[in-house]
């Protein structure tokens, strides 16, 4: 029987056959599907030329945000990607582990407290030339804005000499907000079918030798915010500081 949580295997899905059914399902379901729906735009793809891995750091309002920004990569990008999921939400259930594992190519992370396990599993497949999608923020917008990140990306960057996309999805709450999204901006509106979505890529950016993770990470988030900024035009989009 199969361990769960962050001792649910995770390297079938990196097998050819489960990588051919991934291919299968992302191009001809997914990327159609949100083609239509969301009338997806994709701007900075000139940032995603150059040397691999790279991690992406991405703002969450939705559960659609990893299929969004998926189906936003270029074939050969998004083949190699893995997708850092909530272990709470997606690993306790044999049944959902193993649908989230062949969809999205996931792998689980304890977004609630440093874990040097599923950080090392993150780790090790970055230094394996695996690209990283994570959402620094350890969960949906709750309220719409943008929340400070998590030092895990700047971590995992930093160890393992790889580049951070800033990466910003436009207004996903929006579309089916009641079912996916959590923000009362997206839940308290009637649900949309359709609702145009916008993934931004920003430029890649690199530890300077000597600097520490924290001031790496702020970088990191401040990048994320002002690309925010500038493709919703809503300057007042910004960080939440996080009480705790």
């Amino acid at each position: 029987m199969s361990e769960l949580g962050l001792d649910y295997s995770t390297t079938w899905g990196r097998r050819y056959s489960a990588r051919f059914v991934r291919h299968v399902i992302q191009h001809f379901l997914f990327r159609p599907y949100l083609q239509w729906a969301a009338h997806l735009e994709v701007r900075g793809l000139e940032n995603l030329e150059g040397s691999r891995p790279v991690i992406f750091t991405a703002n969450h309002a939705s559960h659609l945000d990893t299929a969004l920004v998926l189906s936003a990569l270029p074939a050969k990008i998004r083949n190699r990607t893995v997708v850092a999921a909530a272990m709470d939400n997606f690993f306790m259930d044999r049944r959902t582990a193993r649908r989230t594992v062949l969809m999205f190519n996931a792998i689980p992370v304890d977004r609630h407290k440093v874990n040097r396990r599923s950080a090392q599993i993150a780790l090790d497949l970055v230094q394996d030339h695996w690209n990283l999608l994570i959402y620094p923020e350890g969960g949906r917008t709750p309220d719409g804005m943008l929340h400070e990140f998590k030092g895990g990306a700047a971590y995992l960057a930093e160890r393992a000499g790889a580049s951070v996309i800033p990466t910003y999805v436009h207004e996903s709450g929006f579309l089916q907000g009641p079912k996916w999204a959590k923000a009362p901006m997206y839940v308290d509106v009637p649900r949309r079918r359709r609702h145009r979505v916008i993934v931004a890529f920003d430029k890649p950016l690199r530890s300077d030798e000597g600097e520490s993770i924290r001031h790496f990470n702020a970088r990191i988030e401040a990048a994320v915010e002002q690309l925010g900024r500038e493709v919703s035009g809503n300057p007042d989009y910004g960080i939440v500081r996080d009480s705790n």
